[in-house]
């Protein structure tokens, strides 16, 4: 035994030591600055940089949708209701430093590769290349990256969800408002891949949506959007009685998919006996999660609410301000994550199509992302998710892959996700135009497969709309242009500056040997230009030897390699059609198929026929209230002969329609362009009857249509054309891919100018149609209308998709013969992803709550007592 005499100065400073060396690392995350992408090169009033500012150089860059970027340095971006320097989130900055060089190492080694980002289970987000944040004219940044598909689908597996509300008399007031938000708040952490729906209780049971009563819906845009609707509606009464809720919320997911299963329990307190709704439905296996959010600032029944969640394998927070609920919310995703991350299961996911909201471009993305564990011993229990790391991937890279010219005129490609959901298509349509802007449709990354493909029946037709044209690049202010990817131009940072011209010159001369092209496609565009040359030394011969005939304003060709030859016969200041063969320097968007529609329609028929349609390039889509005025039509021939023809009308009405129905010449120039039915009803009505004309039921389910009203049913409305206001001229397009306008890329539906009262929405639309039988060649009749009789004759043209109708103009049967003129979204079987991580038995079921915010603010405001300490006397 060894008496030792301690010394208490000594024994202090050791003990400070200690400490310090422990709070060395926290301390230095406390100093740590780091780019704020708000915040950068901002000064205060002297001057000066404010702080986590910094001068950060910015400079615009094409491949980022020319928005200043620092390709040298990521940045952080930090939500408003995240604080900037919580020591969290500088630790958790500090310790994805290293994330920098990867990011840049990576995109030297891909320079196709766009922002590369990191997304943290604290909220911030680290991107690169940096950029500066805008906020929103409120100042408030509400980007959050936990609400993103591409992390709440990396940092869980599918989810089958049902949120359950209190709507009892007790919720009255502030409570109700919290309630909501968090319901909202849920909503938008579910993606495709998950299912919902939303139940009401009080002493009754009430589905927020009748129709999805007992069943799960899939939880894209539109029924999240709608949830969000119906929920705003909900109104308090009566005593809660949970019991029954319960159980009809574990009747349901016993047909869900056994995946990751939850219910998101929503009330101020739980006071009834549930425990037997547990021992009967959910124990001893615990297959569903139960998740409790306590609302208000009253804890009386805090311990039954949270009983309710650790006995369950979920998490308890209480929720007693608006401010609260993201946070809060967030807690289950970290929950359902653990059996992932505990196995270390790093599932790579790719993302819906949606629009580029970093660089505010109207650029198709996609993105691939996966999670991002903790390594740590604590990891085997916990789980730990530190965050989620990915990338954005254009899907315009994708698209060139795709061997167009290989497929035909008539040949696509096309990209959908595992719920049918498509990421490019020739026929998607995700923009729409209010006014003069450009804006994304609500709906445009849930567009499905069926909704834009064939489905042919006797008596209906669901046909393909197709509002995506092919461009034509400027590059030559010659007569040949080319109309396709050539060269990869965007692999080097040094191409990019070359159009396809210029890089296909460049590579067949020698002086770019680097470039990647596709030496088969440039051979048959070689090929092309030296056999087709000889047409336009007749075009030349024909304008010499003035030869041209009257109103004849642009010869042109096309070839399957691309190659256009272009001849001008009137200038611009005497064109009719001014905007005909405009030529644009930008590739189409959203479409793969980059066969031009003239030269699609041309090859449908026999060589030697003539194609024939209306060319307007007056503002696109004017309702049938409003008279069309195209005053030029479009002649396409395949090689072998031409036929002329001539039909002098006289005093009768005559027109020409084509083969669905509308008019290319008419005596009256308002009626060019209009469907023929539209114009007189009798004719069309008996040219129906004898089968020259056959009417189709046409549907177009990417519409957006302006309505003031709420729709209390889950499908979107099913418009007629006299409803909607995508107008009857689109029933042209419909039938022929055409739409107002054919050589410049319209790959966005036109809202004209609406009121700011009547919003614009997504709708489904009718449309009929009329396809003219070719067998039929000629037909005349009588009609009878009143006290006189109408005569007409049809007859074919020769060689042309082209009737003429020739009728008396005295007789009008217009009193007799008007014109001519709820689809519910199915829950459609999807293939679901095959990983699933529902539950791991070394998860630690033990940390299943979170202290109230009162509790966390005492605690905080204690803390500095808790370190202080005395010495004996002795000492």
């Amino acid at each position: 035994v060894k008496i030792v005499e301690l010394n208490g100065n000594h024994l202090v400073r050791e003990y400070a030591d200690e400490i310090e060396r422990m709070l060395g690392s926290k301390m230095k995350s406390v100093k740590f600055d780091y780019y704020n992408s708000m915040l950068i090169n901002t000064v205060d009033e002297d001057g000066n940089n404010v702080e986590l500012g910094g001068e950060f150089p910015l400079e615009e860059n094409e491949h980022f949708n020319n928005l200043p970027v620092n390709t040298l340095q990521s940045d952080i971006q930090v939500p408003t209701n995240v604080y900037n320097k919580d020591p969290n989130i500088l630790n958790s900055i500090y310790n994805t430093e290293a994330l920098n060089d990867v990011f840049i190492s990576n995109f030297q080694k891909d320079p196709t590769l766009t922002w590369q980002y990191f997304g943290s289970s604290y909220g911030f987000f680290r991107i690169y290349p940096g950029i500066k944040w805008t906020p929103d004219s409120n100042g408030v940044v509400a980007f959050d990256c936990r609400n993103r598909n591409w992390y709440i689908q990396a940092a869980t597996s599918p989810k089958d969800i049902i949120i359950m509300v209190d709507i009892s008399g007790s919720m009255k007031g502030l409570k109700m408002t919290i309630a909501k938000h968090t319901i909202n708040t849920i909503l938008d952490t579910l993606g495709e891949n998950d299912f919902v729906n939303v139940i009401a209780y009080t002493d009754y049971v009430r589905y927020v949506e009748p129709c999805f009563k007992g069943t799960l819906v899939q939880a894209d845009l539109d029924n999240r959007e709608h949830f969000k609707l119906l929920v705003e509606d909900l109104h308090v009464k009566g005593e809660a009685k949970i019991k029954n809720a319960m159980k009809e919320s574990f009747k349901i997911l016993n047909e869900g998919s056994m995946c990751n299963q939850a219910i998101m329990l929503i009330t101020d307190g739980a006071m009834e006996d549930f425990e037997s709704v547990f021992e009967e439905f959910n124990w001893p296996e615990r297959r569903v999660r139960v998740f409790t959010y306590l609302i208000g600032r009253e804890m009386t029944f805090a311990q039954n609410t949270k009983w309710i969640a650790c006995n369950n394998k979920g998490f308890y927070t209480h929720i007693s301000t608006l401010a609260d609920v993201q946070e809060n919310v967030m807690e289950y995703l970290h929950v359902l994550s653990r059996p992932m991350v505990i196995n270390h299961d790093h599932d790579i996911i790719w993302t819906e199509a949606y629009m580029d909201s970093v660089a505010q471009s109207l650029l198709l993305m996609t993105s691939v992302a996966m999670p991002v564990f903790s390594r740590k011993k604590e990891t085997l229990s916990h789980g730990i998710l530190l965050g989620v790391v990915g990338t954005d991937i254009p899907l315009m890279e994708v698209m060139k892959l795709a061997p167009r010219y290989m497929l035909g005129a008539h040949g696509y490609a096309f990209l959908i996700n595992n719920n049918g959901y498509i990421l490019a298509h020739p026929d998607l349509r995700p923009l729409y135009k209010d006014g003069k802007k450009l804006k994304p449709k609500p709906n445009y990354n849930s567009v499905d497969l069926s909704e834009v493909e064939w489905e042919d029946t006797e008596e209906k037709t669901s046909r393909k709309v197709q509002f995506s044209e092919s461009s034509f690049p400027s590059w030559s202010s010659s007569s040949s242009v080319l109309l396709r990817t050539y060269c990869e131009t965007d692999i080097d940072p040094d191409h990019r500056k070359y159009t396809q011209f210029q890089a296909v010159v460049r590579y067949l001369q020698g002086k770019e040997p680097d470039l990647e092209c596709d030496e088969v496609l440039l051979q048959q565009t070689l090929f092309d230009a030296v056999v087709t040359a000889p047409v336009e030394a007749y075009w030349n011969a024909l304008m010499l030897n003035d030869r041209v005939e009257p109103g004849v304003e642009t010869a042109f060709l096309g070839t399957r390699s691309g190659l256009l030859r272009i001849m001008r016969y009137a200038g611009a200041e005497v064109r009719v059609a001014k905007k005909f063969l405009t030529l644009s320097d930008k590739d189409n968007l959203f479409t793969i198929d980059h066969f031009p529609l003239w030269y699609r329609l041309a090859v449908e028929n026999t060589p030697g026929k003539f194609y024939y349609y209306p060319v307007n390039d007056k503002e696109p889509c004017k309702c049938p209230a409003v008279p069309q005025q195209p005053s030029s039509f479009s002649l396409m021939k395949t090689p072998e002969h031409a036929h002329s023809f001539s039909a002098p009308c006289q005093d009768l009405s005559c027109f020409l329609v084509d083969n669905n129905g509308f008019i290319l010449l008419s005596k009256d120039r308002n009626e060019i362009g209009r469907f023929f039915g539209a114009i007189d009803g009798s004719i069309m009505a008996s040219l129906i009857k004898m089968g020259m004309f056959k009417k189709v039921s046409l549907f177009d389910y990417q519409a957006m249509c302006r309505s003031s009203h709420h729709h209390s049913s889950s499908a979107r409305p099913l418009f007629t054309v006299t409803t909607c206001h995508v107008c009857l001229f689109l029933l042209r397009f419909l039938l022929d891919f055409n739409f107002c306008g054919l050589w410049h890329s319209d790959y966005f539906v036109n809202a004209h100018k609406q009121r700011k009262v009547d919003a614009l929405q997504p709708c489904d639309t009718a449309y009929p149609g009329f396809m003219y039988d070719s067998s039929i060649r000629e037909t005349n009749s009588l009609i009878k209308c009143g006290r006189c009789q109408k005569m007409f004759v049809v007859q074919q043209i020769p060689d042309s998709n082209l009737v003429l109708v020739v009728t008396q103009a005295s007789c009008d049967c217009s009193r007799q013969y008007g014109p001519i003129c709820n689809r519910m979204k199915s829950q459609k079987v999807r293939r679901r992803p095959e990983s699933c991580h529902a539950y791991h038995p070394k998860e630690d079921a033990t940390e299943c709550g979170r202290a109230s915010t009162l509790c966390m603010s005492l605690l905080t405001f204690t803390a500095p007592l808790l370190i202080s300490w005395t010495l004996p006397s002795w000492a």
